[in-house]
């Protein structure tokens, strides 16, 4: 199932399963954790960080598009930020991801959305 899982970056917050779904986001696509552009650590939604983490979130930027910042919960590959933006699912595994997450872009990322 792609890379090994022990060698996988851990993903704080509220998880559920190993696929990095969370207490708030757990439907069948929820596979995405986010890495958090102001601590660098990986969780599963803007909730968990905002439950977790004894700071503000700070979101990505224009620049930071090619960032690794995005690990798919099923084959556990990290994505550029880049990447995730212009895929409906992982180009690894080919997991479906949530349609829905781009409803939350401005909370992640501090750029425009493209237009789909």
């Amino acid at each position: 199932m792609g890379e090994d899982r022990g060698t996988a970056p851990r993903v704080l917050g509220r998880v559920v399963d190993d696929m990095t779904r969370c207490e708030h986001y757990r439907g069948e696509t929820d596979i995405v954790a986010l890495k958090f552009a102001c601590c660098g650590e990986y969780y599963p939604c803007y909730r968990c960080h905002e439950e977790a983490a004894d700071h503000p979130l700070a979101r990505w930027r224009e620049q930071d598009r090619q960032q690794s910042a995005v690990l798919c919960g099923a084959c556990r590959s990290e994505l550029s930020i880049d990447e995730y933006l212009r895929a409906g699912a992982c180009p690894r595994c080919a997991a479906l991801f949530n349609p829905n997450c781009r409803l939350h872009h401005d909370i992640y990322f501090d750029f425009p959305a493209e237009a789909s």
